[in-house]
C-alpha cells in the first residue's frame, strides 16, 4: 500500500505531529502510515482523509498484490 499522506501534508504545511494531534494518534503512527507499514482502521483513514481534504481513494493507493 502506498499513500499520498506525506505529499498532502506538505501541501498544507503540516507536520506529522500536527496531523497526529488532529486525528488522535501518535506521531509514529503517521510515520508508519506514510511508509505503508500500517493498515489504518476505516475510522482513522476517514479522519486522515478529512484532515487532508481528500478522499480515502485518493489518499491510499493499493496495487493488486495488496488486495490478495
Amino acid at each position: 500500500m502506498k499513500t499520498r499522506i506525506k505529499e498532502l501534508r506538505a501541501r498544507y504545511d503540516m507536520t506529522q505531529e500536527d496531523l497526529a494531534t488532529l486525528v488522535g494518534v501518535r506521531r509514529e503512527t503517521i510515520g508508519f502510515l506514510e511508509k505503508g507499514k500500517y493498515n489504518p482502521s476505516l475510522k482513522l483513514a476517514c479522519k486522515v482523509a478529512k484532515c487532508l481534504q481528500t478522499s480515502i481513494d485518493e489518499l491510499f493507493i493499493f496495487d493488486e498484490e495488496d488486495l490478495k
